[in-house]
């Protein structure tokens, strides 16, 4: 996906949760693990989820906001992993799974920061911090249950 607006960056991040969710709820059929088992179906949930609030932010956006270009963060820093399921879940631990789960939402959260201390007008930095904090607290509640999930 070519990503060069703030819009793009959107559909990409909604793209990215969606096709991790897919992923995670189709490696726990085959985890042998009982808790990564259960760990990966509530991923799951919860990716299927914020890719939907992540999709009304750009329903809900300022057009001139949508419409930044940030092409030159992807060109400084490629992001991210692709979107597809290039990681074999159903072969990993609990713990494994949120290692790589966090890591990637980590690169999210800073790529939001990125494009918020870059941000010239108030809709995209106000934008920009709204996605930021939602990743953010998103990615903190997962590890606080994927913990309380550990500690059973």
């Amino acid at each position: 996906m070519q990503v060069e607006t703030l819009e793009d960056v959107l559909d990409w991040t909604t793209a990215l949760h969606r096709n991790l969710s897919g992923c995670l709820a189709d490696c726990a059929k085959a985890n042998d693990d009982k808790r990564a088992s259960m760990l990966l179906d509530y991923l799951a949930e919860h990716e299927q989820r914020l890719s939907g609030l992540v999709d009304q932010f750009e329903v809900g956006a300022e057009t001139k906001a949508l419409n930044t270009w940030c092409y030159d963060y992807m060109d400084k820093h490629p992001i991210l992993h692709s979107t597809r399921c290039d990681v074999p879940f159903q072969d990993m631990d609990a713990k494994e799974i949120m290692d790589v789960v966090s890591g990637q939402h980590q690169q999210v959260i800073d790529l939001y920061r990125y494009l918020h201390a870059r941000a010239d007008i108030d809709a995209t930095r106000d934008l920009m911090e709204k996605l930021k904090s939602l990743e953010e607290h998103e990615a903190m509640q997962m590890t606080q249950a994927a913990n309380r999930l550990l500690d059973l």
